[in-house]
């Protein structure tokens, strides 16, 4: 038995498959939240001095900075100038005899904003002058007495400006659409969550082109007794 196949039907199933499926509808889904990427720079300097002179200081101790710099997200301040910052120390060695010049790392751990402390990364050392060519003749003219020249001891003068980067993705309370489009104000962190890790890193188009700082530890050239 044969079947007509309408004239019309057929015309249909001659066309290419690819040729009659038309392009899907999709709808644009929300942008979602904002976020200042890691490794945004934050600029602080020093409350006090920080040295290995002495016994003011130790291995383990914490000292305080501050943001000397607002940090920006188009035009929201994230992070303002004047914020509270907290660092430590995580070495230290006193000069000694022979020459021996103080040094000492120090690491910067996170800053304040409205009560969250946000975690930054930035690690430094701190030498003093110790060993220079002086030093070394001074030792030899010496010759037994040799134990009573000593080397530098390290210094950070207070106000001294260091620089950190942020750990993580910062969520901000603002939609990634609205950065651009609002006047100059503060933007609110959003809460964290729980358990949830931080999203990736942001659009470059919301994030905006910000510095990022090397991962390469700083040393800090200082000559101070």
């Amino acid at each position: 038995m044969k079947f007509l196949i309408p004239a019309a039907l057929a015309a249909a199933l001659a066309v290419p498959a690819a040729a009659q499926e038309a392009p899907m509808q999709v709808q644009r889904t929300s942008e979602g939240n904002a976020f200042l990427p890691a490794n945004t720079e934050v600029r602080m300097r020093l409350n006090q001095e920080v040295t290995t002179r002495g016994d003011t200081w130790n291995e383990g101790d914490t000292f305080r900075l501050t943001v000397s710099n607002d940090v920006m997200l188009g035009d929201y301040v994230v992070i303002p100038e004047g914020s509270p910052a907290m660092g430590r120390i995580t070495w230290m060695t006193n000069r000694g005899m022979f020459g021996k010049s103080g040094k000492m790392d120090i690491e910067l751990e996170y800053v304040e904003v409205n009560g969250r402390q946000i975690p930054v990364n930035g690690t430094f050392r701190q030498e003093g002058e110790g060993a220079t060519l002086a030093t070394v003749g001074g030792v030899l003219v010496a010759g037994i007495f040799a134990g009573f020249i000593t080397g530098r001891s390290a210094v950070i003068p207070e106000d001294r400006e260091l620089v950190a980067t942020t750990e993580n993705n910062l969520e901000l309370a603002i939609a990634a659409s609205e950065i651009r489009r609002q006047p100059v104000g503060i933007a609110p962190i959003a809460p964290r969550a729980p358990s949830a890790a931080l999203a990736a890193t942001p659009n470059a188009e919301v994030a905006g082109e910000l510095a990022v700082a090397e991962e390469t530890p700083a040393v800090i050239n200082n000559s101070s007794n």
